[in-house]
């Protein structure tokens, strides 16, 4: 009797359906937003049946890959071309994301590595680089069988600069190219005449010239610079704002020692006070040398890589080493340039979501709330939401990356596939929106879904094991 003189308690487990209609009429309700593990697939359930059976082993194997991504030690030390930092052999193009033959390459990626052959002299024109490719003359090869990590189409050559970091806990490096900055570029698939003059600057006068102040420095400690660049509202994928103007202050002293009286050093301060973007190929470079040292480790289901190609999304996961899991890559979702929409775009490319990997970016996106609303992803309160979220599918917390909005609690890292696939969560990345038509450039900005195919592919080989 008592119960039923008292006001209803509701609790709504599953669809939110009823407890939306409930608050529609004021009545109070908690909603569990609880879901069938794996989204009630029988043969997915079964998988994370047989790896709970590891459980112990597993959550020790992953403990010990997330302390070697946390503890990682980035320290940016010297820029040089890719043949000298990468070894990179002769007639060798470097792409984003996983392996890709020729005949499926995306358009912009396809007329950025036309555009980096003809920039090395290799050919001289489209025609002669794409016979030079088919016919073997040009090998491709992914960024990350280099220790590389490349923007969007990803395009290294020998002869073209890379930022070298070295992550001094563990002894293995990470690099990237020098971003070239907004409108037309390489890494969006733009290749004419005024975008390889701008490749031979970097390459003659900004390349060495970076690498010469570096050297003069001893090393820039990038842990540090990225912990306070996300205090002061950087993600570090699509605002670096604050992490280019920290990185320049740093830079300066040792470049005006080393620069000479020819006006270098104003060009490229120039350069950098025109580039908010410039930090994003350090982040990369530095998120390479952190994951690295994740990898290998037996029984481990956490993902050290996520890349993709604008054709495929591909992950590598700690506890199967080198080996690829591929998926058909996604659209990206967001806002565009004026003059273009969803049909313009081509699917998602670059290994920018390294970022993500190393809990930024999206994964901290409640610390740059303005970047969300730009995406075309809310505001604040949407922001908090991705990142709690993220937090669903991450083994914990980066004990560096702290994220004052929440309390300088740390930014969820280390994705498990385990829980994206009982979640039926994929990581969020935040990215750059390139037009499907080569030498357009980018054309918006957005936020991209992993395939969630990928996942479960590496659960399927764990699980085999």
């Amino acid at each position: 009797m008592a119960l039923l003189g008292a006001a209803p308690r509701v609790v709504n487990v599953g669809l939110d359906l009823f407890a939306l209609t409930l608050a529609a009429l004021d009545v109070p309700a908690v909603h569990v937003d609880w879901r069938p593990p794996a989204g009630g697939d029988p043969r997915l359930a079964a998988l994370l049946a047989r790896l709970d059976a590891r459980r112990a082993a597993i959550d020790r194997a992953n403990a010990t890959a997330l302390e070697r991504l946390t503890s990682g030690a980035p320290f940016l030390v010297d820029c040089r071309p890719a043949r000298e930092a990468l070894e990179l052999p002769e007639r060798t193009v470097l792409h984003s994301g996983p392996p890709l033959p020729w005949e499926r390459v995306s358009e912009p990626v396809r007329a950025a590595i036309l555009g980096a052959i003809r920039y090395e002299g290799w050919a001289a024109n489209d025609d002669a680089a794409r016979e030079l490719v088919e016919r073997g003359a040009v090998r491709l090869e992914p960024c990350h069988h280099h220790a590389t990590a490349g923007p969007m189409a990803g395009v290294v050559t020998p002869s073209m600069p890379v930022f070298v970091v070295e992550n001094r806990a563990h002894g293995t490096r990470g690099h990237a190219t020098i971003n070239e900055g907004l409108g037309k570029v390489l890494r969006y698939g733009a290749n004419d005449d005024s975008v390889l003059a701008r490749l031979n600057w970097i390459a003659t006068e900004a390349g060495p010239l970076l690498g010469a102040g570096l050297r003069a420095l001893g090393g820039i400690d990038l842990r540090a610079l990225m912990a306070q660049a996300l205090r002061m509202a950087d993600e570090m994928h699509q605002r670096n704002l604050a992490a280019t103007a920290l990185l320049t202050r740093a830079m300066m002293p040792g470049i005006a020692q080393v620069g000479g009286r020819h006006h270098a050093v104003a060009r490229l301060a120039e350069f950098l006070a025109g580039n908010d973007q410039f930090f994003l190929n350090l982040a990369m470079a530095a998120g390479k040398s952190m994951v690295d040292p994740a990898g290998g480790v037996a029984g481990s289901t956490l993902v050290t890589v996520m890349a993709r190609n604008g054709t495929d999304f591909g992950i590598r996961v700690s506890g199967c080493g080198e080996r690829w899991f591929t998926a058909p890559v996604n659209m990206p979702q967001g806002l565009y340039f004026p003059g273009f929409g969803p049909d313009d775009a081509n699917p998602d490319m670059g290994d920018s979501a390294i970022v993500e990997t190393i809990g930024l970016g999206a994964f901290a996106m409640v610390a740059a709330p303005a970047v969300a609303r730009f995406l075309g992803a809310g505001g604040t309160a949407e922001a908090a939401a991705m990142t709690a979220e993220m937090r669903e599918i991450c083994a914990g917390e980066h004990p560096h990356f702290r994220i004052p909005a929440l309390d300088d609690r740390g930014s969820p890292v280390g994705v498990d596939a385990r829980l994206v696939v009982e979640t039926s969560i994929t990581p969020a990345i935040n990215t750059g929106i390139a037009s499907r038509r080569a030498g357009v450039g980018q054309i918006g900005a957005g936020v991209v879904r992993a395939p969630l195919g990928c996942f479960t592919a590496a659960l399927e080989a764990l699980g085999a094991e």
